[in-house]
């Protein structure tokens, strides 16, 4: 199944259950479908290829978006949607990396996806792939201090394969001084700030390499109500 972007909110009403991360959910719905659209080099047909691009979603809970746009890509199908958070569907609550095709890591507890995401990155570049490692983080998990350290790693390494895409719908706690884009290029990162529903700049956000340094991009979303 191929969809298009404006058939992801059926896709999307088909999951029940979890309603309360609904606008968890609705704020990434943008970035993965680009991601998925019209970036990353990942094929259905081929899950296990080893240059394939990685995208891992650190913002593991309300993955209602994650799986309508898995669906419309072909990774699922509709009908496992239906079977949202029941006892013995794949799907559930948080992504399951040994249970749903075309997901790279468990996630859900926050905080762990930039460190596995540096780590996939500095692995690849290792065995000298062109695969690209893309993360997407929320801006209140970025007050979880494995961030820091992941970010202060992949600067130093110079991960130019490693894009971390950080959802910004103002509900961080604690906040940086200067902002989410200062806390990345002060550790030697490029910075793009986008509109995180304008598609348009999205991509040309995420399909940016600048140089010898890994890449983040700060997506805008109306704030968490």
């Amino acid at each position: 199944m191929t969809a298009t972007y404006d058939e992801l909110p059926a896709l999307m009403t088909r999951m029940t259950g979890d309603e309360k991360h609904d606008a968890s959910a609705t704020s990434t719905l943008d970035v993965i479908w680009v991601l998925y659209s019209d970036v990353l080099r990942v094929d259905p047909s081929d899950l296990d290829d080893p240059d394939r691009d990685r995208f891992f979603l650190s913002k593991g809970h309300g993955p209602m978006a994650y799986y309508a746009v898995l669906a419309a890509h072909g990774f699922l199908t509709p009908t496992q949607l239906d079977t949202f958070g029941d006892f013995d569907s794949i799907l559930g609550y948080h992504p399951d990396r040994t249970l749903v095709p075309g997901v790279e890591i468990s996630s859900g507890s926050l905080g762990h996806g930039l460190g596995l995401a540096a780590g996939t990155a500095l692995a690849l570049a290792l065995r000298g792939s062109d695969a690209r490692v893309f993360v997407l983080l929320g801006d209140a998990e970025l007050d979880e201090g494995s961030n820091i350290e992941a970010i202060q790693f992949a600067g130093r390494r110079g991960l130019t394969n490693l894009t971390a895409v950080v959802i910004d719908n103002d509900s961080a706690g604690l906040g940086w001084p200067g902002g989410i884009a200062r806390r990345f290029a002060v550790e030697g990162w490029v910075v793009d700030d986008v509109d995180g529903r304008d598609h348009r700049r999205l991509h040309r956000a995420l399909t940016a390499r600048d140089g010898d340094m890994p890449h983040a991009v700060v997506a805008h979303v109306e704030k968490k109500g």
